[in-house]
């Protein structure tokens, strides 16, 4: 797991560049429940129109875990953004909310119910990390979309 430093980026929705340039989208979900089913319904949009479709499983499953994360560990610190990138050969995963700590990754026992979601995201991403932004944090995950 890498960190780094940077801004806040705003919460706001952006689905745009032309071809060859790459694309983004940029979303505000409500910091509870829904906003997990919301975030894997755009990511599927969002691919489908990117024409992206063999990303599908891996970016939505890393979405779903990074929303879930969000919604479980920074209650009541404002809504959590969503943001998709893709240029080149990647896709970047990024989920931002107001909590400023940091989870730690751990090895859960093969009984436990929980503790998976870094697991699955460390073996799904090809890199992820953890970068402070102004009144929170930022989860990101990145895909190779060659």
């Amino acid at each position: 797991m890498t960190a780094d430093h940077d801004g806040f980026r705003g919460y706001y929705v952006r689905s745009g560049g032309g071809e060859g340039t790459g694309h983004s989208l940029r979303l505000a979900l409500p910091p509870d429940v829904p906003a997990v089913r919301l975030a894997r319904r755009a990511t599927r949009d969002a691919l489908a129109a990117w024409q992206l479709g063999h990303l599908e499983e891996d970016a939505v499953l890393l979405v779903s875990e990074l929303v879930t994360n969000a919604v479980l560990h920074a209650l009541d610190t404002g809504a959590i953004g969503l943001e998709l990138t893709s240029a080149g050969t990647s896709l970047l995963v990024e989920v931002q909310d107001g909590d400023p700590t940091w989870r730690q990754a751990r090895s859960p026992a093969g009984c436990d119910e929980s503790g998976f979601g870094f697991v699955l995201v460390d073996s799904l991403a090809c890199r992820w990390g953890v970068r402070r932004i102004a009144g929170g944090k930022a989860v990101w995950a990145e895909l190779d979309a060659s």
